[in-house]
């Protein structure tokens, strides 16, 4: 078993530890997706001690969109960098 479907069991089993359906807790996990959401769910679940699924949902779509953020953040890094190398570096070699 891999440290993804570990992470999503854990996430399960706190849920429903909680006192909430196991299908909440497999709705949660299937949109956090990877490890580091799913972690940081478990985190908030541990700390925060929802008091409802609306709580838990809230916050599971924050994380997404944080997770989204540093996707857009990463992807704009990446293409800044490719046109600052066009700047100075050209489209290739030129004519003379």
């Amino acid at each position: 078993m891999d440290e993804r479907e570990t992470l999503r069991k854990e996430l399960i089993k706190t849920i429903v530890r909680m006192g909430y359906p196991a299908s909440l807790g497999e709705a949660i996990a299937d949109n956090l997706r990877t490890e580091k959401p799913m972690r940081r769910m478990i985190g908030y679940l541990d700390q925060a001690g929802p008091r409802s699924a609306e709580e838990i949902a809230d916050e599971m779509l924050a994380i997404m969109e944080d997770r989204q953020r540093w996707i857009r953040k990463k992807e704009a890094e990446y293409y800044n960098s490719r046109y600052n190398e066009l700047l100075c570096y050209g489209l290739g070699e030129e004519e003379d």
